[in-house]
């Protein structure tokens, strides 16, 4: 069954180059893929790599434009564009953001848009800080209805204790649990 997915790209610049490889691999599979990026993920350059060159790579794979804005991103509900949003990588910002109900970025404003239609909204983790401050924004998030998480592990457990990545390789896997209104098990991983 081929989907509307929208993919949505937090400030997680390390994660940047493994996440474009599930976004292919979805692109592969022949989905239709939105891509929406925040502000930040658009617009700053890193050690990591140009945002320019992120948003032509993102676009050249999707075939689509990126949604940047907050009006771009509003319509996604109303119209009902997405069989299911991929928030991935998931900073601890955006989760904050998420967990409290605020959508002042393109990725929050798609995610608000999005539920209102009871469809299912897929966050894949990447923060430094989610055993610590963001945990409990995680934890608030795991029990809202239509919200599922790619598994994730600690991804530094002795330099970064508080640190927490999603396996995206499970992206797939876990996108097909979440269309069936499952959380993929286990949901944290070693």
């Amino acid at each position: 069954m081929k989907l509307n997915i929208g993919f949505a790209f937090c400030g997680s610049f390390c994660t940047f180059s493994s996440v474009i490889k599930e976004l292919k691999e979805l692109k592969n599979e022949g989905h239709n893929i939105i891509p929406i990026m925040s502000y930040n993920a658009y617009s700053t350059d890193t050690r990591f790599g140009k945002a320019e060159f992120f948003r032509n790579t993102i676009e050249e794979i999707c075939l689509n434009p990126i949604i940047s804005s907050i009006s771009a991103a509003e319509p996604i509900g109303p119209k009902k564009l997405l069989d299911i949003l991929i928030i991935e990588p998931c900073t601890g910002n955006t989760l904050a953001k998420l967990s409290n109900g605020i959508a002042d970025t393109p990725v929050t404003l798609a995610a608000k848009s999005h539920l209102r239609n009871s469809r299912p909204l897929l966050i894949a983790v990447s923060t430094n800080d989610a055993l610590s401050g963001a945990a409990k924004n995680i934890g608030s998030l795991m029990n809202y209805k239509n919200v599922y998480f790619v598994p994730h592990r600690q991804d530094d457990p002795v330099n970064k204790p508080a640190s927490i990545v999603a396996d995206f390789s499970l992206t797939r896997k876990a996108m097909h649990c979440a269309l069936e209104g499952k959380q993929l098990q286990p949901m944290i991983i070693s």
